[in-house]
């Protein structure tokens, strides 16, 4: 399956799973899955920041590329399900997608999904962009960059830049997280997403992720080891429109999260907001 043809399927569809029959031999050792899965995605990455140095990295390469790590994951027995998509289709406007943030796959996987449906952006690391090869990626695509040392001056950055976006019609992913985790902790889940959606009067997309198929790692934190027995999880909610102060919407969000989360046999931080 090419990437006009993923695409097609998420907008006739309205999701995606790994077709059936994709499972690598068991014959593999796990370190030679790790080897082979992080050979590709490396080799992709380089591939995509040689694109954005050369200045020609759009919408439709990026899009090809996400849709490029898929393949990876499929090629060494991982298994992708991605639902929910059917109320995007009749949202044509600029949405915020709020979501929980669990290793790398989601930066890479989640923009390929919602460009089948309208332009977007994200909000990343400023650190980011002075990674080798991830830099000429983040910068060709101009996405928004925070510090993450100064709360204040991030959050007039995100509702400058990202409102700037949205008042050109395109669609916003936030992940409101101090740091991405496979424990997802609710008292840390902040509300910038809500506040962004209702300055600029656009709804909210709620969006559970599962991606713990690739661990974060010890030493390199984008490099952990990689357990094909585990499904990578996309789940999109109905649009939300935010109301009054954006607490309940907040909420709502978070419900969603956890909800999707303990279905899949996720971990949730416990903690008063959680209970026991």
């Amino acid at each position: 399956m090419n990437k006009d043809q993923y695409h097609h399927l998420l907008r006739s569809e309205f999701g995606y799973l790994t077709p059936p029959g994709q499972s690598v031999s068991r014959n593999y050792f796990p370190g030679w899955l790790n080897f082979i899965y992080y050979l590709r995605l490396i080799s992709t990455l380089t591939h995509a920041s040689m694109v954005g140095r050369r200045g020609n990295l759009d919408d439709e390469k990026w899009a090809w590329f996400s849709h490029r790590i898929i393949q990876i994951v499929e090629s060494v027995g991982g298994k992708v399900n991605i639902s929910g998509l059917e109320p995007l289709s009749r949202q044509p406007g600029p949405l915020v997608y709020i979501a929980n943030h669990m290793s790398l796959l989601e930066t890479l996987i989640l923009p390929g999904i919602a460009l089948a449906f309208n332009r977007i952006t994200f909000v990343i690391k400023e650190e980011l962009r002075h990674y080798p090869v991830f830099k000429h990626i983040m910068i060709a695509l101009k996405l928004i960059a925070v510090s993450r040392q100064n709360p204040r001056d991030d959050f007039k950055v995100v509702m400058r830049e990202c409102s700037k976006f949205i008042s050109n019609g395109g669609s916003v992913i936030i992940f409101p997280q101090a740091t991405r985790s496979v424990e997802f902790d609710v008292e840390g889940f902040n509300t910038l997403g809500v506040k962004l959606a209702s300055r600029n009067g656009v709804p909210v997309v709620p969006v559970a992720i599962k991606t713990d198929f690739q661990h974060n790692g010890q030493w390199i934190k984008d490099m952990g080891p990689i357990d094909p027995l585990k499904t990578l999880y996309f789940k999109f909610g109905e649009p939300v429109d935010v109301v009054g102060n954006g607490r309940q919407t907040h909420q709502h969000v978070i419900e969603f999260i956890v909800q999707n989360l303990l279905d899949w046999g996720g971990r949730i931080k416990q903690n008063a907001a959680t209970g026991p």
